[in-house]
């Protein structure tokens, strides 16, 4: 049974910072039997991405308790290797988990600078009441991630829209959404985020009586041609 894969392409960061203290892979540790024979140690194997990709292992406890913190998976990350002074400051980039258990069988990181910019995707999270949904409308979320670049520490964990202007018949899209400091949205601003429309039943009812008033129209129209025929 394949294990289960979730690449992340950088989820969101949040500003809590978590140190993880990790040990160094030698060319004695690699190899799927060594990987296996780790994992029933306790110790979890997973790579450091960044100018120099270094293999580590991981205390499956130390780890767990670095990713079930109050931002989850959103931290930045310090990684510290063995005998060395200075952390690596990395986010989540995927994380591997057994399909049975659900315990984490391999984790990837990726080493950022604090100072630069890197994009991530974001959770779109909608708040407030639609006005057309109040009358009998049907909110419906149409994105639910969106693209964003900014400092790590700046990311948010999710993306805020408010339905309170979202009226029936309408959409809210990307520009719609409120500016958010040092934040770049990286999806075309035209993006449609949500829409609120009317339930089918409601819009078969709607069509039914239009089809109903053009029948009863168009029999007082030929009513009234009759009686102009009769009367010459």
């Amino acid at each position: 049974m394949a294990e289960l894969r979730h690449a992340l392409h950088f989820a969101a960061v949040s500003g809590d910072r978590i140190t993880l203290e990790v040990q160094e892979r030698g060319a004695d540790q690699l190899g799927t039997r060594n990987t296996k024979r780790l994992r029933r140690q306790g110790l979890i194997p997973g790579v450091l991405y960044g100018k120099s990709n270094k293999a580590f292992v991981v205390g499956e406890r130390e780890l767990r308790v670095a990713l079930t913190g109050p931002s989850g998976l959103h931290a930045i990350v310090d990684v510290v290797i063995e005998g060395a002074k200075t952390p690596h400051h990395a986010v989540l980039k995927e994380y591997q988990q057994h399909p049975v258990r659900g315990t984490i069988t391999h984790v990837d990181f990726h080493e950022v600078r604090l100072d630069q910019p890197i994009q991530a995707t974001v959770a779109v999270q909608l708040i407030g009441e639609s006005p057309g949904a109040k009358v009998g409308g049907v909110v419906s979320q149409v994105a639910r991630e969106l693209h964003v670049e900014a400092l790590p520490s700046a990311i948010p964990e999710h993306i805020e829209v408010d339905l309170s202007a979202l009226e029936l018949g309408e959409s809210l899209r990307l520009s719609d959404v409120v500016a958010i400091a040092g934040v770049t949205f990286l999806d075309d601003e035209q993006t449609v985020l949500a829409n609120c429309s009317s339930p089918r039943g409601l819009t078969e009812a709607e069509e039914a009586a239009d089809t109903a008033l053009a029948a009863e129209a168009a029999a007082e129209s030929a009513a009234q041609a009759e009686a102009a025929t009769d009367a010459e």
